[in-house]
């Protein structure tokens, strides 16, 4: 796995070892960012689910302002701190539940101008009300969101869908707010 684009191409990413972390594949990152385009810079990030963290690597590899990494594994947080010491990069890295960092960044009154939701794909389902919910207090106007989920069992978040793209058995959804 590979930093795909930016001032970062090329550089190796670590993943958390094991199957619990199912990180976002080069192509379909390369497709994304293709989609998100020049919008991502001087963005405020926010990758949740972060797992090795490669979304938001790749953000601030195009850019991006800054970023916070979320993920509630230890061995997730292990390998997005070796890759943001590798890659010589700045961001905050929370270890904590999704839910539990959306509301601490509302407490903070945190906003974010693009957002990652990559959830294990067999609590997609069932995450998308209280996702939903809790995004809404901290999104900055305009914010996008982009979800990565199974086709079968799709992130149904309640924010307007303007992009879908199907990978195999991955479906990537841009939610504009």
């Amino acid at each position: 796995m590979r930093v795909v684009s930016g001032s970062h191409r090329g550089r190796r990413l670590v993943a958390p070892p094991g199957d619990a972390t199912r990180p976002t594949s080069d192509r379909v990152r390369e497709a994304l960012f293709s989609v998100l385009g020049a919008s991502v810079a001087e963005t405020r990030v926010l990758d949740l689910f972060a797992g090795s963290g490669a979304l938001g690597i790749e953000a601030l590899s195009r850019g991006a302002g800054a970023a916070v990494f979320v993920d509630r594994a230890p061995a997730a947080i292990r390998a997005i701190r070796a890759n943001l010491r590798t890659l010589q990069l700045d961001a905050d890295v929370r270890q904590m539940p999704a839910l539990a960092a959306l509301r601490t960044a509302a407490r903070r009154a945190e906003a974010y101008d693009l957002v990652f939701l990559d959830p294990p794909y067999r609590h997609s389902a069932e995450l998308g009300r209280e996702l939903s919910e809790e995004l809404v207090a901290i999104l900055a106007t305009g914010a996008r969101i982009v979800s990565e989920s199974d086709r079968r069992e799709p992130l149904e978040l309640a924010f307007p869908i303007s992009d879908e793209r199907r990978y195999g058995d991955t479906v990537i959804r841009i939610h504009d707010t």
